[in-house]
């Protein structure tokens, strides 16, 4: 369990960070918003999934640093991390929406 908290709190952290970056470009091509949306509509909406990516983020380097009683080096967590958001981004710009008669397979 001490090694599997922080690894969960970081691919929660960089779901909600993948979201933050890129969510509104998603959201564009999927026509929730539009190219004509307001900047700092956008900007407001990211921010606030930020705060929410740091909400987990902190307490993953936190609980997982040695230094704190956790497994893990700094080293370690930047490496765990970096290979959590390729992952998660990876995922977010492949997945298709379930929406629509050409659906994928997956979706029902």
């Amino acid at each position: 369990m001490n090694y599997i908290l922080p690894i969960i709190l970081l691919i929660v952290s960089n779901i909600f960070m993948t979201l933050a970056w890129y969510g509104h470009l998603k959201l564009q091509d999927m026509h929730i918003l539009h190219g004509n949306t307001p900047l700092y509509i956008i900007i407001l909406i990211s921010w606030g999934l930020a705060l929410m990516e740091y909400c987990f983020m902190i307490p993953a380097n936190h609980y997982g640093f040695k230094g704190n009683g956790g497994p893990f080096t700094l080293f370690q967590l930047k490496i765990i991390q970096e290979v959590i958001t390729l992952l998660v981004f990876t995922i977010y710009t492949v997945a298709k929406p379930c929406t629509g008669p050409t659906s994928p397979p997956l979706c029902a």
